[in-house]
């Protein structure tokens, strides 16, 4: 599965309406960005209590990053 798939997998699982999910990629030499944008009242979903599921699927998404040698940012849109 690639980042992108990794990304649009997890967010489509919290939220309520997987349909607004979208996952943008924009790479540059040294890293890749992903852009996650969902539904306007799906942003707590995404985020959690205190960004705690933001920084876990930061997490996720590094890591298996690490594993094809990338760097990667995930950014909540």
């Amino acid at each position: 599965m690639d980042l992108q798939g990794l990304v649009e997998y997890i967010a489509k699982k919290l939220v309520e309406d997987p349909s607004q999910v979208s996952v943008n990629v924009i790479e540059t030499s040294s890293s890749i960005t992903l852009e996650l944008r969902v539904g306007a009242g799906e942003m707590g979903r995404v985020i959690g209590k205190s960004g705690r599921i933001a920084n876990a699927i930061r997490t996720l998404v590094r890591v298996a990053a690490a594993r094809e040698g990338k760097r990667v940012n995930l950014e909540i849109v």
